[in-house]
């Protein structure tokens, strides 16, 4: 039988902060092999070698190979998954899929995993894909260049929403903007609508929806319970628009809303 364990370590940040590092750990067993080993997990020789501080493949039993390592990131007022990930050297695509995220809505004090990746694999990946851009056959000139590169572009179609066994509720829902005399643009929660004008955020009852939670509005789209307001009281939300043009637009009307999580 095959034996993992997760073994937990600090090591110190900037600003001499602390983060807890989780590393994925294999004992080793007889007759297993580092590229055995690299193989169920899906990483490299090199990777584990490095990871490890290994000089040879050599391995014997009982020993501990550490297979990933992983930290514990605390959102901070102003973040962005976007900018997390820059600063990760990771992608926005990576943090959702680790931390099983359906949008790119993130709220103050949400905790995310974030992981090592293969970074020169990645660069790889991306140089091949802009070389077999640059050599489409179908591409005789700028003007047709340009349209064979658009076009093999796969369209980002919209997941299926999984609202089986979620509740829902009728709500009357209107719509403000943070661009307002007088408005902070920053919710109950700590989100600043001014700096991400189109977060989709709704203001909610939070007796009837919980702040923080992740729900899915009927002709808005995913957003997150992140404010309140003095008018909002039981089945009433109030979403967050960019402009007060889409406000006016959206007037008020009875709209489904389904709790995620």
């Amino acid at each position: 039988m095959r034996k993992f364990l997760l073994s937990t370590v600090f090591i110190t940040g900037s600003l001499l902060a602390f983060t807890p590092v989780s590393a994925a750990e294999y004992e080793v067993e007889k007759g297993d092999t580092l590229w055995d080993i690299a193989e169920q997990n899906q990483t490299t020789v090199a990777k584990l070698r490095e990871m490890n501080n290994l000089e040879t493949d050599t391995i014997v039993p009982t020993q501990l190979i550490t297979i990933d390592k992983e930290i514990t990131y605390v959102v901070k007022k102003g973040d962005s998954l976007s900018e997390i990930a820059v600063a990760h050297g990771v992608t926005v695509d990576d943090i959702k899929e680790w931390n099983n995220l359906e949008t790119n809505l993130i709220i103050i004090g949400e905790k995310l995993t974030l992981k090592e990746v293969d970074k020169e694999a990645t660069e790889n990946q991306k140089a091949t894909t802009k070389e077999e851009t640059v050599e489409t056959p179908e591409a005789s000139n700028p003007v047709q260049a340009a349209t064979v590169k658009t076009d093999a572009t796969p369209k980002q179609e919209e997941p299926e929403k999984e609202t089986e066994g979620k509740q829902t509720i009728t709500v009357s829902a209107t719509a403000y903007t943070a661009k307002c005399e007088g408005c902070s643009g920053i919710t109950a929660t700590g989100v600043n609508l001014l700096e991400n004008p189109n977060m989709k955020v709704i203001a909610v009852d939070p007796s009837v929806i919980p702040l923080g939670s992740r729900v899915y509005v009927e002709g808005y789209g995913e957003a997150i319970a992140a404010d309140t307001g003095g008018a909002i009281k039981g089945n009433k939300i109030d979403i967050h628009v960019p402009t007060k043009e889409d406000a006016y637009n959206w007037g008020r009307k009875e709209v489904a809303v389904t709790i995620l999580d």
